[in-house]
C-alpha cells in the first residue's frame, strides 16, 4: 500500500504546539532533509522579495542553482492568485 500523504498533513495539523511539531519533523524527517526544506523555505522568500539575483541567492544561502531553478520556474507558472497566496502565506 503507498504511503498516505493525507495522513502526514492531518498529523500535522494535530499538533497542538511548536515542540511535538518539531518532535514529529525530527521523527520524520532527517537532518538533511529538514535543512532542504528550510533552504528551499528561503529560496521562496528571497525571489518572491525580488531582492537578490538568483546567483546571489546560492553565493549567501549556500542553496544550489537548481533548487532556485525550480523554485522559481514554480513560481513563474503559477496563477498570480495563487502566488499572492503563497507569498502571504510565507513572508
Amino acid at each position: 500500500m503507498r504511503p498516505d500523504w493525507q495522513q502526514v498533513l492531518e498529523k500535522v495539523i494535530a499538533m497542538d504546539n511548536a515542540d511535538n511539531l518539531i518532535c514529529l519533523f525530527e521523527l520524520l524527517l532527517t537532518e538533511d532533509e529538514r535543512h532542504a526544506i528550510a533552504g528551499r523555505l528561503r529560496v521562496f522568500q528571497l525571489l518572491l522579495e525580488g531582492q537578490l539575483s538568483q546567483r546571489q541567492i546560492a553565493a549567501e544561502y549556500e542553496v544550489s542553482i537548481a533548487t532556485i531553478t525550480r523554485c522559481s520556474n514554480y513560481l513563474k507558472n503559477m496563477s498570480p492568485e495563487l502566488r499572492q497566496r503563497i507569498s502571504a502565506l510565507i513572508q
